[in-house]
């Protein structure tokens, strides 16, 4: 029997190996579909970028609310530049830092407006004549019939504008004012520095509360004449400083195509003109098509699938690139880079990083980078660690130099811990350890209460609920650290704060709940409703929260009175279809009943029937949201990107497993997609997936072996799968429950 299953998978593993040097003639960057979340509510980037790279290069639309919070929506039909950052799918807009807009005819002062683009230098566009890929953008300007062409590298955006022959006053507008919805220039620079090069900075502030600083130089491909505007109001010199500066650059009219080289750093103009001369020495666009093309073609090649399910490979590796674009980049070549307390540190021994989303992120984005994304987590981790050094607090939401505060806990706590768990060693571990216990036994949003009470009160502090369930999964991360260092005193210290959940369990009702500081429930309670920002949730309501506590789901049965209890819960809450209300939160979408896939919180919630014996749930569910709930569309997420979140659940459970605690390296089983996969790891090592008899009507998993051994466990471990080998899911019609019970019944 062994040495059948063993010849089963070494069959299964030939054919793996076949199938993916068969894919590699075609490339792997013709699957992504850098459209899929413009639309919608899915507010993801569309330009060009390097993998993680620190400058996001693409066009900006006129904000129009919340679906423009990347600075551009697949609905709209005017442009008015192209900036070089953007967020990739983020509830909260800012960035859209150093507008470029070239334009022809009489000099303009503005972006002109929605109904009248050509009153500023606006201009309206199609997607008839607009091409995003990878690496490369393009858009037909068709009020000036200007040709416009993007590439980057990590720190370099490549301009390339074709001009029409015979069109006069040929222009381009640096604009140093208009930024992305709350973002707000504080003060700007530019100075033109010779015939063909000008440089400054633009300082701003807005959604993150701090002082963003960005620097950069413009060297164009032609000589170049310079008029200076405050606003709208021309001022005469080489240089100007003031809240609002604009620049309107002016070609020869016989210029045809113009090529500009942009330059950021966080540090200086002197780095921002050095990024240029290591990234882009030359004029060869195509050339740095090629090589960033060619850089994320490296990156999607981590992972070759095997589907006939041409759909299904558009989203994923599109899924690839959006959790590949951040976090980003926040150093200069030369490892400089500007820190969260505005100090320059020089040379620094790690590549820093900015843009951590960490309350979307550590649920499965950070999961995911240690096993995609290995070389970078420890940087990623020496970010964050730079960041406390300079601070006093681990980042929450950081951005671009500066921390947002938005959310609610210190999501950054399981990030680092699940590194340490899974062994990354390249940074210090007492100062880890200690950065996470200082920061859990901070006054941060009602931790004092916490630490005082046992529970924040509800009446003290908004969201008490949500902040409670996220503090007690971070305190058990940082108690899971404690007793790998051996630290047994804080052991038990942060183990018994991981069991504070249990204050905010009404059981006579069966729900987490607002408690009052005298002890008291806090009166109106209707599990159905949500009031945004307002309540005891955080987008959400009592029945998406019932779940939180990821890091003890057997504590949570007993809760519920037992598995039969559990489950009946859970089936409930995925064909519930109450109103949540009038003031409920836009983020609470792609509902299942009251499940909400288009929302962090309820993300691992598919996942806990498999911990309560009924892993076949499991299956159906998931395989269920994979095929109704992504799409290759422009409107194909459910919900925010979240700067990769909504792509990784994807990527996670197409590949058949999903982290139900964010942090130790335990993968709970779904029902993979895909035929065959093949997870390329460090020292060569490879990972693969083989769901035999697999397609849509055979969802449901009836055995598993690994490496031929038969195997009962409905997780597989992190070292399992770093380790390399050959998981064979054999899959089925029929509902099966092939794994061992790992909870008890709690009655």
């Amino acid at each position: 029997m062994l040495k059948s299953a063993l010849y089963t998978c070494l069959a299964a593993a030939l054919l793996s190996l076949a199938g993916c040097k068969e894919q590699k003639a075609v490339s792997l960057t013709h699957w992504v579909d850098p459209y899929i979340g413009t639309g919608g509510h899915g507010h993801t980037f569309l330009g060009v970028a390097a993998p993680f790279g620190a400058l996001q290069l693409g066009p900006s639309n006129i904000n129009k609310g919340w679906d423009w919070c990347s600075g551009y929506h697949y609905s709209d039909s005017v442009l008015i530049g192209f900036s070089h950052l953007h967020l990739n799918g983020t509830g909260c807009c800012d960035s859209g830092d150093l507008l470029f807009m070239p334009y022809t005819g009489e000099m303009k002062a503005s972006p002109g407006t929605q109904e009248n683009p050509t009153s500023g230098y606006g201009s309206h566009y199609s997607h008839e004549r607009e091409k995003a890929q990878v690496g490369y953008y393009s858009v037909m300007l068709d009020d000036y019939g200007i040709q416009a062409e993007l590439t980057a590298t990590e720190r370099v955006g490549f301009h390339r504008y074709t001009y029409p022959k015979e069109a006069e006053g040929k222009q381009l507008m640096i604009d140093l004012k208009t930024g992305h919805g709350d973002d707000r220039v504080l003060e700007s620079f530019i100075e033109q520095v010779d015939e063909r090069t000008v440089n400054g900075y633009r300082f701003s502030t807005g959604w993150s509360k701090g002082v963003q600083k960005v620097f950069f130089t413009a060297q164009f491909s032609e000589p170049i004449s310079v008029a200076l505007l405050d606003d709208t109001v021309e001022v005469a010199g080489k240089n100007l400083k003031s809240k609002g500066v604009k620049a309107n650059v002016r070609f020869a009219d016989m210029a045809g195509q113009v090529q500009v080289k942009v330059g950021i750093s966080p540090v200086s103009v002197e780095n921002a003109a050095q990024n240029i001369l290591a990234e882009v020495p030359g004029w060869d666009f195509e050339q740095i098509v090629a090589q960033t093309t060619g850089r994320w073609e490296k990156e999607l090649s981590k992972v070759l699938i095997e589907t006939e399910d041409t759909v299904a490979k558009r989203v994923f590796y599109t899924g690839m690139y959006h959790a590949f674009l951040q976090p980003v980049l926040f150093n200069d070549v030369n490892k400089d880079y500007r820190g969260a307390d505005g100090q320059v540190y020089a040379n620094a021994p790690f590549d820093n990083y900015t843009v951590f989303s960490l309350w979307d992120s550590y649920r499965v984005a950070h999961p995911l980078y240690t096993i995609l994304q290995p070389e970078r987590v420890s940087d990623f981790v020496k970010s964050m660690l730079a960041i406390y050094d300079q601070t006093g607090c681990l980042p929450v939401w950081h951005l671009y130099g500066s921390d947002t505060y938005e959310m609610i806990g210190i999501q950054s706590v399981p990030v680092i811990a699940d590194a340490i768990l899974k062994g990354y060693n390249t940074f210090n571990y007492e100062q880890a350890y200690n950065a996470m216990k200082q920061s859990m036994l901070s006054d941060y949003k009602g931790l004092k209460y916490v630490r005082e009470n046992g529970y924040i009160p509800a009446d003290l502090e908004k969201e008490s609920v949500a902040k409670g369930l996220e503090y007690a999964l971070a305190d058990w991360s940082v108690a899971q650290v404690a007793k790998k260092l051996g630290k047994e005193g804080d052991y038990r210290l942060f183990q018994e704060r991981a069991g504070y959940y249990r204050h905010y369990w009404d059981a006579s009702l069966r729900f987490f709940r607002g408690k009052n500081a005298d002890g008291s429930w806090r009166e109106g309670f209707n599990p159905f409703r949500s009031e945004h920002r307002a309540d005891d949730y955080c987008e959400g309501n009592a029945w998406q929260y019932a779940w939180l506590v990821p890091h003890d789901v057997e504590g949570l049965i007993q809760l519920m009175g037992g598995q039969d209890a559990f489950v009946q819960k859970l089936d409930s809450l995925f064909v519930l279809n109450e109103s949540m209300g009038d003031n409920a939160s836009g983020d609470i979408s792609g509902l299942i009943g009251q499940y909400a896939h288009g929302n962090e919180p309820g993300h691992h919630i598919t996942y806990l029937y498999a911990l309560a014996g009924q892993q076949w749930k499991t299956a159906e569910k998931v395989r269920y949201i994979l095929n109704g709930m992504y799409s290759d569309k422009p409107d194909g997420l459910q919900g925010n990107e979240d700067c990769g979140q909504m792509s990784s659940w994807y990527i996670f459970s197409a590949l058949g497993f999903y982290p139900v605690q964010p942090a130790g390296g335990n993968y709970v089983f779904g029902s993979p997609l895909f035929d065959k996969v093949e997870i390329a790891l460090p020292e060569g090592k490879k990972f693969m997936i083989v769901a035999v008899n697999n397609s849509k009507d055979n969802p449901y998993i009836q055995s598993v072996a690994l490496n031929g051994k038969p195997y009962r466990k409905p997780w597989i471990s992190h070292s399992d799968i770093m380790e390399g080998g050959i998981l064979e899911l054999t899959m089925g019609n029929t509902p099966q429950e092939p794994f061992e019970a790992v909870c008890h019944d709690g009655q």
